[in-house]
């Protein structure tokens, strides 16, 4: 049974202009994948800065394993930012050495190059990794004292479709052993797959928490109908609810089938309709009224 790793209280951070957090209360339980989501200026990226200890919060109280954040915590966690400058003129397999240098105990390193799929490129300068390869040796650094807590800054951000994928795999895997994982991210379908529960911020506070399951079941009961705009430039679309994205109409309704028969009778092609359920996108816009990616 998960226990509490890591509890947050009355967190606030203040700046002369801006309050950027602005009493927060998180607990995140030990082996599970916890994501902290918000448009630019939420408060997000701050929150996470002061949880890793780079910046001071302005009050607030920090617990980890029951104690305040000191030098049990620092040994313990791993960060993985998301932008890191790499040594040049070395090579992944120096790199992860002298990572491992700074550490009294670390992971074995053979088995880290195994999980992470850097054994091709342990002979490659740093400035020869792909962008994939470079986010598998980054992860790699932060797994390299054996964290319990792992902190990942928009992780896949820039990567194409399949080393995402095969990213998640790998953060399915540190999670399954265990280990906390701190997830912040832009993309709404990496959250509802790897989180196990999901914070939603907007301007300093916590809107919305919980699993990303159980935040669609409480906001939603409808379905989203999707067609191209083109399509329904004579379809009176008054009555409905909708959205407009990316060159399509999005109707938002219960009644499918009520719509359905209404585009038919205005002889509305159905060719090109798509039938989505509710995703965190939605949710997220609701919320906040901001595109996530924005």
């Amino acid at each position: 049974m998960a226990t509490d790793l890591l509890q947050i209280k009355n967190l606030v951070k203040h700046y002369p202009s801006v309050k950027a957090v602005n009493g927060i209360d998180i607990t995140l339980r030990t082996g599970i994948c916890f994501g902290l989501l918000g448009p630019n200026g939420a408060g997000k990226t701050t929150t996470v800065e002061i949880l890793e200890g780079i910046i001071q919060a302005t009050s607030g109280e920090i617990l980890y394993k029951g104690k305040p954040l000191g030098d049990q915590f620092r040994k313990e966690a791993g960060i993985m930012f998301q932008s890191t400058a790499l040594q040049d003129y070395i090579t992944v397999r120096e790199t992860l050495e002298m990572f491992a240098n700074f550490y009294p105990q670390h992971a074995d390193l053979e088995n880290l190059i195994i999980r992470c799929n850097l054994t091709e490129y342990l002979d490659q300068d740093n400035r020869e990794l792909s962008g994939g390869q470079r986010q598998r040796l980054l992860l790699a650094i932060a797994l390299v004292n054996n964290p319990d807590i792992i902190f990942l800054d928009e992780p896949t951000t820039g990567l194409d479709p399949q080393a995402r994928r095969n990213f998640w795999d790998l953060i399915n895997d540190i999670k399954s052993e265990g280990k906390t994982v701190v997830l912040t991210t832009h993309y709404m379908d990496e959250a509802y797959n790897l989180c196990d529960e999901i914070a939603i911020m907007d301007h300093g506070k916590i809107i919305a928490q919980g699993t990303p399951k159980s935040l669609l079941e409480e906001n939603f009961n409808d379905v989203v109908l999707q067609l191209p705009k083109a399509e329904l430039k004579d379809f009176d679309l008054s009555s409905y609810t909708t959205h407009e994205r990316d060159g399509h109409i999005e109707i938002t309704t219960c009644d499918v089938n009520e719509v359905i028969s209404a585009l038919i009778k205005n002889r509305i092609s159905l060719s090109l309709l798509q039938i989505r359920p509710r995703t965190l996108d939605d949710l997220f816009l609701q919320l906040t009224g901001k595109e996530l990616r924005a």
